[in-house]
């Protein structure tokens, strides 16, 4: 089934095969990826691995995370980062562990012409501080992990609104929507204005069910239950 949105639709990873077949999925314009996501798909060798995205995905989009944990090496990385291409952001976390602002190396790297996307924010604190640092003139992403706060029980829908609203007063930035949940959350984010939501692949594959009723869902249902129970080959009254 063919998608069309009017937010942009990030593919959320760091398994080569799954970005592969999401870029056969024509709303899909971009790739995101982050350390956690590299140590679930085994990956070895960060810049080889950047390296052969980049090169099987020079038209898209592409963010990759610094490592470094205080500010002198993370610009090294992100001086790195960003020399791979001109498609490419550098994920800089908002904040340090110990909570210390990133907000002065982000201002020096986007000064300095550098795309960066400011990872990790939770709070509307946050978001006009990664604003205040950016550089008008040069791209940017501003994510926003919507889905992670909707996991502590909050309803996320204040916060995405206000960042909204801060974000449009920087015409070269662009808000994130990250750590999707589920389907629904793409229409959300659209239905709010955000301009880009990323997504894991076993989120992107489900959209092929869009526009399916809620009857023909039940249907499913149970015609996957008695696959799986032809499948046991036992029952309750033997």
């Amino acid at each position: 089934m063919n998608q069309k949105f009017d937010i942009e639709v990030y593919s959320d990873g760091a398994i080569i095969e799954d970005m592969r077949e999401d870029a056969k999925k024509d709303y899909v314009t971009g790739f995101t990826t982050n350390p956690s996501l590299m140590k679930k798909a085994g990956i070895t060798n960060y810049m080889e691995f950047a390296k052969q995205v980049i090169s099987e995905f020079p038209d898209y989009s592409i963010s990759f995370e610094v490592f470094g944990s205080d500010h002198e090496t993370m610009k090294k990385e992100a001086q790195t980062i960003s020399a791979l291409g001109d498609h490419v952001f550098v994920k800089i976390p908002i904040i340090l562990a110990d909570g210390t602002s990133n907000g002065p190396l982000i201002k020096a790297l986007s000064d300095a012409g550098i795309k960066v996307n400011v990872t990790a924010i939770a709070t509307v604190d946050q978001v006009e501080d990664a604003l205040a640092n950016v550089n008008d003139d040069v791209p940017s992403l501003i994510s926003i992990f919507a889905g992670r706060v909707a996991d502590t029980g909050q309803d996320p829908t204040d916060f995405v609104k206000q960042s909204v609203t801060l974000t449009k007063k920087h015409p070269s930035a662009k808000l994130l929507w990250a750590a999707t949940r589920e389907v629904i959350n793409v229409y959300q984010a659209q239905a709010m204005g955000v301009d880009v939501i990323t997504v894991p692949p076993t989120i992107l594959a489900k959209l092929n069910k869009v526009g399916k009723s809620s009857l023909q869902v039940s249907i499913d249902t149970v015609k996957g239950f008695d696959k799986d129970i032809s499948s046991l080959g036992f029952s309750i009254l033997d």
